[in-house]
């Protein structure tokens, strides 16, 4: 996609050569160019939407959370990971900015295709060390057997106790290479897809000769479903976060292009201001993984410090301060504004530098809210379903795209009249962007409300260790069985 990017950008679109800089308009082009344009774009995206999700799993994966030392290194890993991304955004707020500022998009485009080849390249040295899991089955199947299952059987009668409820024994859990799920008590209609009833087994001639996953589902199936429903309220919650994000690569670009940018004979780029972000979860990883988690962890006795569920939270806490910050400074530079500024470049007095405080607190927010986001969904998502939890992190980033989007079209369909541009027009001098602000911070305060709300009821998965169950149970599990077969 970033080949074809960089060939479309070189041979077609930058006509004549140089233009994009603000001086030189690019000519028009046809449909074929507009065409390859866009396939290599969407390719991009396929090519992040298949690497995203499944890079931090996949590197999750090299560590075994039920030995302590390589437990502690695995939660170590979502913090640099997240860092190793935001260096990544370093570069290309800087280095590529200016390309673009410049003009030279064909070189920023071959620049970030060579980053990718050499990543690629890095990825593949490290194959003959890799710890590699083969995938367990399809597992949009296995969800979807125990909707039809528990539908099948709505009026079967549910009992007390787990006894009647069927699950695989010790040795081919193991076999399988997946830890079973201990049983919990939410979403109780659920269990009548482990109810075991005279009609799950298949049956050829006068034998049953093996269950029907479609009527019959183990505990552990059951209780995948169950913690995919538990996670959806928190993701859902984390979707207006990525709102509050997403003004950074945005609204807050257009907020520095108004201000004073110029120091001495040096034009500050709106966009590179993200650097004070990067700057921010570089500091903020450091300080809570150095200093705040031991003394928190001292301080509970255990050791652990924060739970994921707690540090999202407080990121959520920050995005509102973060929020209140940028509108304080809006507030500030219309003070200071040129109210005939035609086009808003350099409309205000007040240094861009005022943006600072706002960047930090997004940086410090982040930390807490995407790398918790990304432990936790990791950690809580089953065994054959850890890929699905860091796409749900990466979905709630897309999505707050399009609500920011979305948000922004309201706003401005609402806020327009006659005599009024609206809060966000293209002159931010005649407009309100500081409203929008607040109403952002207000909005993240409502759902900072709701998310304590789910947080206190989510109920945390409880595995079994692979390695926890002994012979004793072994024998309990084959009596259970060989009782479930004789009651078939």
């Amino acid at each position: 996609g970033l080949v074809l990017l960089s060939i479309s950008t070189t041979l077609f679109l930058l006509k004549p050569s140089g233009c994009g800089d603000e001086e030189t308009p690019c000519g028009t082009h046809s449909t074929f160019h507009i065409v390859f344009f866009y396939l290599a774009i969407y390719l991009v995206a396929l090519g992040n939407g298949g690497y995203q999700p499944n890079i931090a799993t996949f590197g999750a994966d090299q560590f075994d959370e039920e030995d302590p030392k390589e437990g502690h290194s695995k939660i170590a890993f979502f913090s640099y990971f997240y860092l190793a991304l935001n260096l990544g955004s370093l570069f290309s707020n800087t280095v590529l900015g200016y390309f673009e500022d410049e003009g030279m998009w064909a070189l920023g485009f071959w620049a970030s295709t060579a980053s990718a080849v050499g990543a690629l390249v890095l990825f593949l040295i490290g194959t003959p060390r890799y710890r590699h899991f083969e995938p367990k089955g399809n597992p949009l199947s296995r969800f979807c057997q125990v909707l039809v299952a528990s539908t099948r059987k709505w009026k079967v009668e549910r009992t007390q106790g787990e006894e009647n409820l069927f699950e695989v024994d010790n040795k081919e859990s193991a076999m399988n290479g997946d830890r079973k799920i201990l049983h919990t008590d939410s979403f109780r209609f659920l269990d009548k897809a482990a109810i075991i009833t005279p009609k799950d087994y298949a049956k050829q001639g006068k034998k049953f000769y093996g269950r029907n996953p479609w009527r019959l589902c183990t505990v552990t199936q059951v209780e995948e479903v169950k913690c995919i429903l538990r996670l959806l309220p928190i993701w859902l919650c984390t979707i207006l976060f990525s709102v509050v994000f997403t003004q950074m690569a945005s609204l807050f670009v257009e907020q520095g292009a108004a201000m004073k940018t110029k120091i001495s004979n040096f034009n500050i780029p709106a966009a590179g201001m993200s650097s004070f972000d990067i700057l921010s979860v570089a500091a903020f990883i450091f300080l809570y993984r150095l200093v705040l988690d031991p003394v928190i962890a001292r301080i509970k006795s255990k050791p652990k410090g924060l739970t994921e569920l707690q540090r999202m939270g407080i990121g959520l806490f920050i995005a509102i301060l973060a929020m209140v910050a940028a509108g304080v400074v809006e507030v500030l530079r219309l003070k200071d504004a040129k109210k005939d500024c035609p086009n808003c470049v350099n409309a205000s007095s007040l240094s861009i530098f005022w943006q600072v405080p706002q960047y930090m607190l997004i940086g410090a927010s982040e930390v807490f809210m995407y790398v918790g986001q990304l432990e936790f969904f990791n950690g809580q998502a089953p065994d054959g379903l850890k890929s699905f939890g860091s796409a749900l992190c990466m979905t709630s980033i897309s999505l707050g795209n399009y609500v920011s989007s979305l948000l922004v079209s309201i706003v401005m369909r609402i806020s327009t009249r006659d005599d009024m541009p609206g809060w966000i027009p293209g002159n931010l001098n005649k407009g309100h962007l500081d409203r929008f602000f607040f109403m952002l911070a207000a909005l993240t305060t409502a759902d900072l409300v709701v998310y304590i709300i789910c947080a206190k009821w989510y109920k945390y998965i409880k595995f079994e260790g692979r390695k926890g169950a002994d012979d004793n149970s072994d024998d309990g599990q084959a009596e259970a069985a060989a009782a479930a077969e004789h009651r078939v």
